[in-house]
């Protein structure tokens, strides 16, 4: 065992002193803390900020690629779903060009006065006009969305109406195909076109035939007053694939409708604020499940955020009708008639508050046509027709909506009023022309 030797050490003064201690306490345990810190986060929590921030779109920790820093991430699921359904079906709605050859005028100067000498003012020259030649001209355009992958294409009727002019269909990729109206609807505001097959060279230089990308066609008896719809169309004929948003504003409204030259009206069509412009017409109203559910035809002039479309139900039967036979096929009974309500019941002293009043034309027009369904079945002017096969005839279910129900050959029973008696004719629908 050995002993340490001891040794008599004096201590500075200013080592006693406890204030000082105490500054370096805390200066070497901030030091130690901030150390400990620092390899705690490098080793553990770094990493995941770094791989978790971009899909925060944050930017700071991550990569700050051009691609994270433009890429939009949608705010909500509503938005998400509107970009969504852009994107997806852009690509099957078209824009419609309208071509027709138009003559080209001149314009010339005469002398009036010349066969008179130079005694009448001989330069006194009147302005005359004369056509030399035509030219292609583009009068008008719309828009149609594709229904098939060969190229059939719905649209308005008041889009393709002119049988003398030239329709050509722009892609959303920019590509121009010739189009033929295969039917117009002689009823509704309807119309079906179609292109050529879209003809490519694959891989191993064969032609093949590349079906053109299609919109799903949804059901229009469920739509809800309120729910979003997306507008997409051919705005002013200018701007291809506009996209309008807003909400289904009512539903079976009846309006007449004017494209300056021919008026008629439109029963059971859907209203809605998404802007629909010139140019859309034919476009299609969509939801956010992707799925059409009219085809946007008319707005009111002078007002703000008042459109109207056709229910795509209405529409199917057409698509059918050309797929099945080329042509748009309806049932007629044929009557003119003025459907009853409080108001004309009051003028006629009518006995009932419903059905349809058989009466002639305001052109004076025969009430029943002579050789139709209607003159066979036995109906007469002033006959009131109360009912459709049991169904009862409203201003809310009218006798076009039933009849549309059927087809030419169909046989139909007529619950009619006449002389204040009931009876019961039958009648086979024909069929309906242009």
């Amino acid at each position: 065992m050995y002993d340490l030797p001891s040794f008599n050490v004096k201590i500075p003064g200013f080592l006693k002193n406890k204030i000082f201690w105490g500054t370096i306490s805390v200066i070497f345990v901030s030091s130690l803390s901030g150390f400990l810190a620092g390899a705690i986060y490098y080793n553990y929590f770094s990493p995941g900020v770094a791989n978790y921030a971009p899909k925060l779109n944050i930017g700071i920790f991550g990569d700050k690629s051009a691609e994270q820093q433009t890429v939009y991430l949608p705010q909500t699921s509503q938005e998400d779903a509107i970009i969504g359904v852009v994107n997806e079906l852009s690509p099957a709605v078209v824009s419609i060009i309208v071509t027709k050859d138009v003559p080209i005028i001149e314009q010339y100067y005469t002398n009036p006065f010349q066969d008179f000498g130079d005694f009448f003012s001989p330069n006194f020259l009147v302005p005359q006009y004369r056509q030399k030649g035509t030219e292609k001209k583009e009068v008008g355009g719309g828009t149609g969305f594709i229904v098939s992958e060969d190229g059939m294409i719905l649209t308005n009727k008041h889009v393709v109406s002119d049988t003398e002019a030239d329709y050509t269909v722009l892609t959303n990729d920019g590509k121009k195909y010739p189009a033929e109206v295969l039917a117009r609807d002689p009823i509704q505001d309807l119309a079906v076109i179609k292109v050529d097959s879209n003809r490519i060279i694959d891989s191993g230089g064969e032609m093949v035939i590349k079906g053109f990308p299609t919109v799903p066609l949804g059901d229009s008896d469920r739509i809800q007053i309120g729910q979003t719809v997306i507008a997409i169309g051919n705005t002013l004929g200018e701007f291809r694939n506009t996209v309008s948003v807003g909400v289904v504003s009512g539903l079976g409204r009846t309006i007449t409708v004017s494209d300056g030259s021919v008026t008629e009206t439109l029963e059971d069509v859907i209203q809605t604020d998404a802007a629909i412009n010139s140019g859309n017409s034919g476009g299609p109203l969509l939801n956010l499940k992707g799925e059409v559910i009219g085809i946007n035809t008319a707005m009111v002039q002078g007002a703000q955020s008042i459109g109207f479309t056709i229910p795509i139900n209405k529409a199917k039967k057409d698509i059918n009708s050309v797929k099945s036979s080329g042509r748009i096929i309806y049932p007629l009974l044929g009557i003119r008639y003025v459907l009853i309500n409080a108001t004309i019941r009051q003028d006629n002293n009518l006995e009932v508050d419903y059905g349809a009043l058989i009466q002639k034309g305001e052109s004076g027009e025969e009430a029943v046509s002579p050789g139709s369904a209607a003159e066979k079945a036995g109906l007469k002017e002033g006959d009131i027709i109360l009912e459709i096969n049991g169904e009862k005839i409203t201003t809310e279910n009218t006798l076009a909506e039933i009849i549309m129900k059927y087809n030419p050959g169909d046989k139909v029973a007529l619950k009619i009023l006449r002389d204040g008696s009931e009876k019961t004719l039958e009648a086979t629908l024909t069929e309906r022309t242009q």
